[in-house]
């Protein structure tokens, strides 16, 4: 099954912690992972960030400034983000193409404004940061996603879950099309209006992240394939990414 890694934690800065908690059984479908990022003490210097692609959609919560809160996702392509010296948030991962963008739609790159949405974003966010810890936070999280569910923001996506069972066997555009028992064009239409991505650049961000396992030659043809596939995603070669980041 697919396990995304979202982001590279710099290897130098020790006070910053990063947890991610799996969901209940019965959000799995829809939910990878609750997760939490902050700074232990201000930082010497800002933090950045550096955000892998992995086609999901994350609903992000300032426990900072309640009123930032919002829907995000990156493209095919990773980004740095300036955290700054002191940060704290908590997030959402929801499994890709399960976010319905047409109820609620997501923005690219990094929140930082207050929400202006229709999802109550920010009264969800004011209930988080009167919490004392990250599990009791959760109970909070898992009660909104239920509500996403029943108000359709948010519905298992059965061809991604397909393509993500078959995932070690799929080498190519055909092989995703194949076990998703679609023709090519279907598939190009149903990734385009559930994850926004074609699906030659959903197959890059799946090599990209299956790579991430250390296993670059299940994904690649080669390694110099591999080497420049990664630095096209990521800005850095495999070497050098993996001097400066811990995933």
């Amino acid at each position: 099954m697919y396990e995304p890694r979202g982001n590279g934690k710099a290897r130098s800065v020790q006070s910053v912690t990063f947890a991610e908690v799996e969901p209940p059984d019965h959000l799995r479908d829809v939910v990878h992972r609750f997760l939490e990022l902050s700074t232990k003490e201000n930082l010497g210097e800002d933090y950045s960030f550096h955000a892998l692609p992995d086609a999901c959609t994350y609903a992000v919560f300032d426990q900072l400034d309640a009123s930032i809160a919002g829907v995000t996702r990156l493209q095919a392509t990773s980004e740095e983000l300036n955290l700054g010296k002191q940060f704290h948030y908590v997030n959402i991962r929801f499994l890709p193409g399960v976010w319905q963008s047409k109820k609620e739609k997501s923005s690219y790159g990094m929140i930082a404004e207050p929400y202006m949405g229709d999802l109550q974003l920010a009264e969800l966010n004011h209930q988080l940061v009167k919490q004392n810890d990250f599990t009791a936070k959760q109970s909070l999280l898992t009660a909104f996603v239920e509500r996403l569910l029943v108000s359709e923001h948010v519905v298992a996506n059965p061809v991604t879950e397909k393509i993500f069972r078959q995932l070690e066997q799929i080498h190519s555009v055909a092989d995703m099309a194949s076990f998703a028992h679609l023709s090519p064009r279907q598939l190009q239409r149903v990734l385009k209006k559930t994850l926004g991505f074609t699906p030659h650049d959903f197959l890059k961000v799946l090599r990209l992240q299956q790579s991430l396992k250390g296993e670059p030659s299940l994904s690649y043809a080669d390694q110099s394939h591999f080497i420049h596939s990664f630095r096209k995603a990521t800005g850095y070669t495999p070497a050098r990414y993996s001097r400066k980041f811990d995933v």
